[in-house]
């Protein structure tokens, strides 16, 4: 079964690592996505920017409106994410408690929803 694992930021830690934090949370990252590639497990992973370089689009009444920046008052910004292929949750806990960014932030976990064409 296919997971997200959404990786949730605290705005009131960004950019309280000093540079040297920064370079290790980066290449725990790498590794640790090399060890889910060796594995078999992960799918795909990127980090996202800031939410300020966000746009919301929304379409109402046939109408298309666009907001640049955050569009959410929050304490906390998606930060990135990884699709993973695991056999059962528990298997997708174990995975996603091992993601770097966890230890400063949150981690959603979800499974995958496959949606099917009504007949």
């Amino acid at each position: 079964m296919r997971y997200i694992c959404l990786i949730y930021n605290s705005a009131d830690t960004d950019g309280t690592l000093t540079p040297d934090e920064t370079d290790d949370l980066i290449k725990a990252h790498f590794a640790f996505d090399e060890e889910l590639r060796c594995e078999g497990i992960l799918i795909h992973c990127d980090a996202l920017e800031m939410p300020d370089k966000a746009t919301v689009l929304r379409v109402r009444n046939s109408a298309l409106s666009v907001t640049d920046g955050p569009y959410v008052e929050t304490k906390e910004h998606l930060a990135g994410f990884y699709v993973i292929e695991a056999p059962d949750i528990a298997k997708a806990k174990e995975v996603a408690g091992r993601i770097p960014s966890a230890r400063f932030g949150a981690v959603e976990l979800r499974p995958a929803r496959t949606l099917t064409l009504p007949v």
